[in-house]
């Protein structure tokens, strides 16, 4: 096991069980596989979700968001 490796484990033992470890462990992959910055992208996401459309909560999946926050970023002048 490498050292990032070590590093993540330790900090999913903040996440309240282990069965939530292992679901942020899921996400923050996810964000990576898809080139997305895992910070920001949970940054992003924690901040839009009270007021996001239940209907539309999948465009705030990793393979989803990026097209999600070019639609509700306003159009450059």
């Amino acid at each position: 096991m490498n050292q990032s490796s070590l590093s993540e484990e330790k900090s999913w033992l903040f996440c309240g069980s282990d069965r939530g470890g292992q679901r942020a462990a899921i996400l923050i992959v996810s964000a990576k596989m898809n080139d997305i910055d895992p910070q920001a992208w949970l940054a992003d996401v924690l901040a839009r979700l009270p007021a996001y459309p239940a209907h539309r909560i999948d465009d705030l999946l990793p393979w989803n968001w990026r097209s999600a926050k070019l639609r509700t970023q306003p159009a450059a002048a």
